[in-house]
C-alpha cells in the first residue's frame, strides 16, 4: 500500500470515530512515521 493510500485510510477511520462524537478526545498513536493505533476516549455530560 502506498503511502498517500495509507493515509486516505487513516483520515477515513478518523471521520468516522469524530462522525458521532460529542465530547472526548481521539488520539493518534505514532511509531516510524507511521499511524499504527487510533484510541477513542468519549465523556457523556450528564
Amino acid at each position: 500500500m502506498k503511502h498517500s493510500e495509507e493515509l486516505d485510510d487513516v483520515f477515513a477511520k478518523l471521520k468516522h470515530l469524530l462522525k458521532d462524537l460529542k465530547f472526548g478526545s481521539v488520539i493518534l498513536v505514532v511509531q516510524d512515521g507511521k499511524v499504527v493505533q487510533l484510541e477513542k476516549k468519549e465523556k457523556m455530560r450528564l
